[in-house]
């Protein structure tokens, strides 16, 4: 018996589905779109309200607590209570609002305090944000629940 030939073990790959791309672009287009919104309404926070060198970044602090609120309550709203358009979702929830919280100018500001000298504001930094950003989501979502069933009563 004489071994196959290697050409015949490769793996073909198979090209794209064109459906599966055509029922995917629509999202990728609407993340696209609302992550670019997102990160811009986040540059323009930082250009109002700038931090100051070496001191606690209030301002990204600030756009992440307010994000996560928000995530909590849109996330609420749009699976607990009222259907959305299946764009919905991918523009706002992950576009907008994962374009305007952000965890990589989170890391640098930490990197930066901690090269700068200010390790101690750095460490609460570190801490502060997901402590408060998730009882900020935590707070929303249950606050939204608690209101859209009392408004329904």
């Amino acid at each position: 018996m004489t071994a196959p030939e290697a050409e015949n073990l490769r793996i073909k790959p198979s090209a794209p589905h064109p459906t599966v791309w055509r029922a995917q672009a629509p999202v990728v287009a609407v993340v696209a779109l609302g992550g670019g919104a997102g990160a811009a309404a986040r540059y323009a926070a930082s250009l109002w309200w700038p931090s100051p060198a070496g001191g606690f970044p209030w301002t990204i602090f600030c756009v992440n607590v307010a994000g996560c609120a928000v995530i909590g309550v849109f996330m609420v709203v749009i699976t607990e209570f009222r259907a959305a358009h299946r764009l919905v979702r991918p523009f706002f929830g992950t576009g907008v609002l994962g374009g305007f919280t952000t965890f990589s100018t989170y890391a640098v500001d930490i990197q930066k305090l901690a090269d700068g000298g200010h390790l101690g504001t750095g460490l609460t930094y570190l801490a502060a944000t997901p402590l408060a950003a998730l009882t900020a989501v935590w707070l929303a979502a249950w606050s939204t629940r608690r209101a859209l069933k009392w408004r329904q009563s």
